[in-house]
């Protein structure tokens, strides 16, 4: 006499997955619910102020002027710096002409960048040397360019 089992249906773990699928969504609804218990003053508290108040109280100080006239000079004041002797004739020299500046703002030189290449290791010579490998710039003109007066806006003092 042989024994046949009965066949696999899955159902235990059918309802194994399902119970933990329900007490996953049961901890997740739970947490979502616990964001609710804030209270609306603890997030956003009101200093026993109400809306109309605090709107008669800015309409007061725009009306009196005073008050909000001072405060952006106050405000205006902290921002502001004095000049120093060494500000002033920094700035005056800047605006002073001489050859040196008539020349680089009317003739500026134009963009001249730098290429940067990679040379691979390779064997060199009838001896076949062998040559690590290693980086090396050129500029990508090989003099030079010059700008006609008034067609390149570039800072002053740059020369590449």
């Amino acid at each position: 006499m042989t024994h046949q089992g009965q066949p696999y249906t899955g159902s235990t773990d059918r309802r194994a997955f399902s119970r933990a699928t329900l007490i996953t969504l049961t901890l997740v609804g739970l947490g979502l619910l616990s964001g609710c218990a804030t209270s609306k003053d603890e997030l956003m508290p009101t200093s026993g102020m109400t809306m109309q108040e605090l709107w008669m109280e800015g309409s007061k100080q725009s009306a009196s002027g005073s008050a909000g006239k001072q405060a952006v000079l106050e405000a205006r004041g902290t921002l502001r710096r004095p000049i120093g002797d060494g500000e002033v004739t920094a700035e005056q020299t800047r605006y002073t002409r001489d050859a040196a500046n008539e020349i680089y703002s009317q003739f500026s030189r134009l963009p001249n960048p730098d290429l940067v290449m990679f040379i691979y290791p390779h064997l060199a010579g009838g001896e076949s040397v062998p040559v690590p490998g290693y980086s090396t710039i050129f500029p990508l003109y090989t003099k030079p360019q010059y700008a006609m007066p008034g067609e390149g806006a570039r800072p002053v003092g740059r020369t590449r």
